[in-house]
């Protein structure tokens, strides 16, 4: 097995997660902060104002990357740092941008390749009170275009960009189930607004189109003398049928795989919905103009892959409820012949299972035509970590595990199957706010005392990871 000799890695963050410092220096509210405020949202009722306080520690935290051996760090950029309101018409904040500038200048005298998210699910709820935010069809996509503008006139020395983290999950979970911000849901038991048969399509369409007028504009306006690379970056989990010899679980199987990636990804690479998607929604699911369609198609350099676990995928026989969004089926650990998908973690969403990475790298490669894909999260929780004395939580050997498999995975995927890799970014670099879960549930290979000062502890897995590439990289 081995990784192709200039393969890059190192691990990722998010803003919100990790920076802190929510009012300083003319950051304006996001929708996670106006989110978090509201009682019973965050699992033990915190927020990111503090988090790991990352703002003000970005020297620690890069001499924390070189010192575990990491060539590549993800992390995203506070819109609402940047353009506290969030409009094309609003003030930019320069002390925002200089913060970025700087944490840029110093990742790369470090030698540490960054990687930048421009939007990691934390709009300016400027925009949201404004127009309603991601569900504007007209403003959103100009207002973020303008965004990334004045970001990539900022960083020229960035050469690895990605648009949105997850639409899915912005979409999905922000309009939906209302388990993120801005929390809409047509269960009025959760939320006074939302509908959740029209609204994540709308927010998922809209997002498309934004990343489309920033690819655009980068490559227009920025690449000539930037030289960079551009695309977003998707999530999806790996899928076993849960009767592999009943044909509608097989094809239930691939229907999720549609709903879940293809969603995002059939529009960038073939300037469509899938069909399964067309046949479920109906006129509930957006259709592209052809300006649109011309903006979105072919709007990838690379395909950006987030992944974590995988399900069992069980059809059903009934109609699809109108609040449907995984493809009328059901997602299951066990199997029809008793077999379970992985152990349990904290995350009740997340078994590890190697072999489905391996599937879903093939799966992508061969669907999209072979793009490179780099890996932008991959990682898991530890069940009950969070209630571990700290000696116990550094020596995380079930997250060395889970890293040692899923990595020798994907170094399988390149070198036996020709899948193109070319990077991996582990979630996550520090322990930190773990959206509705808040601080309960711990993804970090570094361990960060919140009750202290935010110091960090690395764990067993920070240190597991350099061997580990080493022993997979090619050498000269």
């Amino acid at each position: 097995m081995s990784l192709p000799q200039d393969f890059i890695w190192g691990f990722a963050t998010a803003a919100y997660q990790i920076e802190g410092a929510a009012t300083e220096d003319g950051r304006g509210p996001s929708i996670w902060d106006v989110h978090c405020a509201k009682p019973g949202k965050i699992a033990d009722g915190s927020s990111g104002a503090v988090a790991c306080d990352s703002y003000h520690r970005t020297a620690e935290d890069i001499a924390l990357l070189k010192s575990l051996g990491a060539t590549a760090y993800r992390f995203s950029i506070s819109w609402s740092r940047i353009i506290p309101v969030g409009g094309r018409n609003d003030p930019v904040n320069q002390a925002g941008i200089d913060h970025y500038v700087r944490f840029v200048d110093d990742l790369l005298a470090a030698g540490i390749t960054p990687f930048v998210t421009l939007f990691h699910w934390d709009l300016p709820n400027g925009l949201d009170e404004r127009y309603g935010g991601l569900l504007n069809r007209e403003e959103f996509p100009l207002d973020f275009e303008n965004y990334a503008r004045v970001v990539f006139a900022a960083l020229p020395k960035v050469k690895h960009w990605i648009t949105f983290n997850e639409p899915f999950c912005s979409a999905i979970l922000g309009y939906n189930t209302g388990l993120f911000a801005p929390g809409h849901t047509s269960d009025r038991t959760k939320s006074p607004v939302g509908d959740s048969s029209r609204e994540p399509w709308i927010a998922g369409h809209n997002m498309l189109v934004a990343h489309g007028r920033a690819v655009k504009a980068y490559r227009e306006d920025f690449k000539p003398t930037h030289g960079g690379v551009i695309g977003i970056t998707l999530n999806g989990d790996a899928v076993y049928p849960w009767d592999p010899q009943d044909p509608k679980d097989i094809e239930a199987a691939e229907r999720k795989l549609e709903f879940a990636i293809s969603w995002f990804a059939d529009p960038v690479y073939f300037g469509k919905y899938p069909a399964s998607m067309v046949a479920q929604l109906g006129d509930r699911l957006p259709t592209f103009t052809e300006e649109e369609r011309a903006l979105v198609q072919g709007s990838n350099d690379f395909y950006g892959m987030n992944h974590y676990t995988a399900n069992y995928i069980r059809h059903k026989d009934t109609p699809a409820e109108d609040d449907d969004f995984v493809g009328n089926l059901e997602c299951l650990f066990d199997s029809k012949a008793g077999e379970c998908i992985g152990p349990e973690t904290q995350s009740f969403w997340l078994r590890p299972n190697p072999q489905g990475f391996r599937d879903l790298l093939n799966w992508i490669s061969k669907r999209y035509g072979k793009p490179t894909i780099y890996v932008t999260e991959n990682g898991t929780s530890i069940k009950s970590e969070n209630d571990l004395p700290l000696e116990q939580i550094l020596e995380d050997d079930f997250r060395v595990k889970y890293f040692d498999g899923y990595v020798r995975a994907m170094a399988e995927a390149s070198e036996k199957d020709g899948v193109d890799v070319r990077g991996y970014l582990g979630w996550s670099l520090l322990d930190n706010f773990e959206w509705a879960e808040g601080y309960e549930t711990r993804f970090g290979v570094t361990y960060v005392d919140y009750e202290n000062d935010q110091k960090r502890y690395p764990k067993k897995s920070a240190r597991a990871m350099q061997p580990l590439f080493e022993s997979l990289i090619k050498k000269t």
